[in-house]
């Protein structure tokens, strides 16, 4: 005869195998759902919501009263043969012809008398660094080389890109931003100008956080994304699809921005 405690024990024991085949039985189901379902479940997911290209390259409508052109960083040491930082851009700024296109666009707007605006990195100085306490590390690498050094003509506007009587020159940026601790924001706004479009160097440096800057202020900006250039063809990947597309309302061509600004 079985007592109690036996009993009680097998049926333990029934109630685990049970589980455990249940268990098996629904792990085993998971795992055999059809590909589709899984796909379909994955794109249901809620994720945080991105800008998509399309949604970058929207139409967007320029009024003369509001509009300028900002150029940024057209110094030799940049966008002239020779310059200290040429060969480094020198591979993608001639597979987009960036130059070219930068003048393009400047003529354009000059053509069109929109505002001109230039927002220039600071031209190296002897004594400049030596007594800060803290360096970014892009303003260390300018210190070594000497980048844009005043009184050189690596330090020098290109010809073609030299500012004309009635257009403006801001301070100029110690970092990246054509905005920080310069008095570009106010120039711009004390001339009535909402809408930036933005050319020059380099797209992952100075232009992305000019770009970011300019958000921030209010302004509804467009980036020219073959009237820049960059290091590699990764660093403008990250700039123009990734980073930017967060903060321009509209990243084009300059055939389609000087279509856009002819028209006005």
């Amino acid at each position: 005869m079985k007592t109690t405690e036996t009993i009680e024990g097998i049926d333990q024991d029934r109630r685990g195998l049970l589980g455990a085949v249940t268990m098996g039985i629904a792990v085993a189901g998971a795992a055999s759902l059809p590909s589709t379902l899984a796909a379909a479940a994955d794109e249901n997911t809620v994720r945080p919501s991105q800008p998509t290209q399309r949604e970058t390259m929207a139409n967007v409508t320029y009024n003369k009263q509001v509009t300028a052109l900002l150029v940024v960083d057209p110094y030799n040491d940049f966008i002239s043969v020779g310059g200290k930082l040429w060969d480094r851009i020198r591979a993608v700024a001639e597979a987009n012809d960036c130059v070219p296109h930068m003048l393009q666009v400047l003529n354009a707007a000059r053509k069109a008398e929109l505002r001109i605006f230039y927002a220039l990195h600071h031209r190296y100085r002897p004594g400049d660094y030596e007594t800060w306490k803290y360096i970014a590390p892009i303003q260390k690498a300018g210190w070594k080389g000497k980048t844009f050094e005043n009184g050189t003509w690596g330090g020098e506007i290109r010809p073609e890109f030299e500012p004309k009587p009635g257009e403006i020159v801001a301070t100029e940026h110690w970092c990246s931003s054509g905005f920080a601790n310069t008095d570009l924001d106010l120039q711009i706004k004390n001339h009535g100008i909402h809408q930036l479009i933005v050319i020059g160097l380099i797209a992952h440096t100075c232009i992305e956080a000019t770009v970011r800057f300019a958000a921030e202020l209010g302004y509804e900006v467009t980036v020219v994304k073959d009237a820049t250039a960059d290091f590699s063809d990764e660093a403008m990947h990250a700039a123009l699809e990734i980073n930017m597309p967060n903060y321009a309302s509209a990243i084009v061509t300059t055939k389609e921005v000087v279509d856009a600004i002819s028209s006005l």
